[in-house]
């Protein structure tokens, strides 16, 4: 017998997505007379905000997630299920999941969102998005193999393309990206290689809009592309992209060669409209209305990147991480008011707290609305709100202190490339080759030490 129907006398809530608003839900409704089942396709929620630090080897990947039932194994009504989402009936009220029922009263969808390539999808093979751990960790391989095969590579121009990195989107995970590239290259890598010099490398940040961070003030925009270009960043605005292939990227009619492109420049929801059969809105959301509601669709909400839903001032609210949590949190309480027998809580009202980017060291910017900062004291902030933002205690303390390792040691210790990815390399460096590498080992070497005189 199926376990999830001997709880008929129960209400039975499933929540798909256990990202920042499905965790919330999830939270809220512990140790309340429902039946709660969590499902989700990987078996730990990621803090996706620190993502990009996993793919320039500052974290691991566990630093910054936390398996999913660890974090809810206090609360007894609820259940966690692995599994991927292949539809859902909501005339039955139940959600398939690999081929299995699971019936529900109540249904949340909280599925996140993923990359958006403006309909050119060939173009992910070349240019991976940051939105999963397979994805940094894919992205971090990229780049420490790119250092290796230029060190040993006999070709000057291949060189020069190993070592440049296109970031596309010059929005907060574009413009983290190309700064903290910056400071893996001139920072912990200075040193390590004998035959390159990696304070030499070309990172481009490329932005379709007239200006990076477009969600913030220009004063602020203006000061982010400052920080990024005192840290040897080429930022390209009012560029767009016209092809990604695997040689480089074509953008504004010029070709970048290029080994390594990362893509941050938009995001598309989740399948769920089609999962719902409703008319999806922008990038593939599902219209919500103030209590986040799909309406036509008995006991069916919708939050976080999934939902389309308007602010106050009419206009859709941004997908970001504390519009997610604050969906979640309401979410969930207005639930357990109604399993409790109180009415439901007024209309979604989104609190805005602020927004925060970081550049490098000692370079960030914050807007607050009230206030606004930039330089060493938005990085400490940064720093602070997003420590206290990570779920669990010793991820909190394992982030905190390898941050301050590499604040004062340039040290990033997760720089571990598999051994299936450097296998082609042999190709590159054939001992027939060596003799050429050593034949130029004198001149680089007197390069480096003028270099380091002047």
């Amino acid at each position: 017998m199926n376990p999830l129907r001997t709880c008929n006398r129960r209400p039975r809530i499933v929540i798909i997505g256990a990202g920042f608003a499905g965790l919330e839900v999830a939270s809220e409704l512990g140790n309340t007379p429902a039946r709660v089942t969590v499902i989700d396709r990987q078996n730990a929620h990621v803090f996706i905000p620190l993502l990009y630090q996993v793919a320039t080897a500052a974290l691991s990947p566990s630093d910054i997630a936390l398996p999913i039932r660890q974090t809810l194994k206090r609360y007894r009504n609820i259940d966690v299920m692995l599994g991927t989402v292949n539809g859902i009936d909501t005339g039955q009220q139940s959600v398939l999941v690999d081929g299995k029922s699971v019936p529900y009263d109540t249904l949340v969808v909280a599925t996140g969102s993923g990359q958006s390539y403006f309909g050119k999808d060939e173009w992910a093979h070349h240019a991976p998005g940051l939105k999963s751990l397979q994805d940094a960790r894919s992205i971090r391989e990229k780049i420490l193999t790119a250092f290796e095969k230029a060190e040993v590579t006999n070709d000057e121009e291949e060189r020069r393309r190993l070592m440049t990195f296109v970031v596309v989107g010059g929005g907060p995970t574009g413009v983290e990206m190309a700064g903290a590239i910056s400071e893996l290259a001139r920072r912990t890598l200075k040193d390590e290689f004998r035959y390159i010099q990696t304070a030499t490398v070309r990172i481009v940040l490329l932005e379709a809009g007239d200006q990076v961070l477009s969600a913030f003030p220009q004063p602020l925009a203006r000061k982010a592309q400052e920080q990024l270009e005192r840290l040897g960043v080429e930022v390209r605005t009012g560029c767009r992209v016209s092809d990604v292939n695997g040689r480089g990227v074509v953008a504004c009619g010029e070709t970048i060669p290029a080994a390594t492109v990362v893509w941050g420049a938009g995001v598309a929801a989740s399948p769920a409209a089609t999962w719902l059969g409703v008319e999806p809105g922008r990038g593939g959301t599902v219209p919500v209305d103030q209590n986040l509601r799909v309406s036509g669709l008995k006991e069916v909400y919708v939050l976080g990147d999934t939902a389309l839903c308007s602010g106050k001032d009419g206009k859709p609210l941004p997908q970001l991480a504390q519009v997610a949590r604050q969906q979640g949190k309401y979410l969930g309480r207005a639930l357990r008011r109604r399993l409790t027998g109180r009415p439901w809580p007024g209309p979604f009202r989104f609190r805005h707290y602020g927004d925060m980017a970081t550049v490098g060291r000692h370079a960030a910017v914050a807007d607050f609305g009230w206030w606004r900062t930039s330089g060493p004291l938005a990085w400490l902030l940064w720093g602070i709100v997003h420590v206290y933002l990570l779920a669990g205690l010793r991820n909190r303390l394992m982030v905190t202190l390898q941050l301050l390792w590499i604040y004062l040691t340039n040290d990033r210790g997760a720089r571990l490339i598999p051994g299936e990815t450097m296998r082609p390399m042999g190709d590159v460096s054939r001992p027939a080759e060596r003799p050429a590498i050593q034949a130029a080992a004198p001149s680089l070497r007197i390069a480096r030490r003028e270099k380091r005189a002047a």
